[in-house]
């Protein structure tokens, strides 16, 4: 039930519109991708755990979604790659392990500029570092909203919407 909130709350603050292309790091077996697909251009998903990729083109194809693609490869990498490449997104959402973002990876987003940015955090310390980051290269933090995954424990998922000032 709680997962259904959250990810609510990503397609919320992702307020698409149709016409977006979207990336997806840190995509696992593509949940939150194929929940941004039903109202994006095009998202691509980024997972370094080739079976959970499989699953996650698995998944789309089993729900017929046809404007995904899922990139198999360590985030901070494949971002640094599209971002040599010249590849742009509107949206970037991040839902990292507990030790945030690579610094590489930071610079790739500072590198390609999407105008929202959407992260979704389980560790309050290194989403506080990832932001701060962000923030010195252009981001502002609009509304963050935590979700309680783990009821009954310290640990929390939080959910931010980041813009790029102008």
């Amino acid at each position: 039930t709680q997962t259904e909130k959250l990810y609510n709350v990503v397609l919320d603050y992702a307020a698409l519109t149709g016409e977006e292309t979207v990336i997806d790091a840190y995509s696992g077996i593509g949940t939150i991708t194929l929940s941004l697909a039903d109202k994006a251009k095009h998202v691509y998903g980024i997972e370094s755990v080739e079976p959970a990729v499989e699953n996650a083109k698995a998944n789309a194809a089993l729900n017929h979604v046809d404007n995904v693609t899922f990139e198999a490869g360590l985030a901070e990498e494949v971002m640094v790659e599209w971002s040599k490449e010249g590849r742009k997104a509107d949206l970037l959402v991040v839902d990292p392990p507990r030790k945030g973002l690579e610094g590489q990876f930071i610079d790739a987003v500072l590198d390609m500029k999407p105008t929202k940015m959407i992260y979704v955090s389980c560790n309050p310390a290194t989403l506080a570092r990832d932001l701060a980051l962000l923030a010195e290269g252009g981001y502002t933090v609009e509304k963050i909203q935590p979700v309680d995954l783990f009821p009954q424990t310290n640990h929390v998922e939080s959910v931010t919407l980041l813009t790029l000032k102008d």
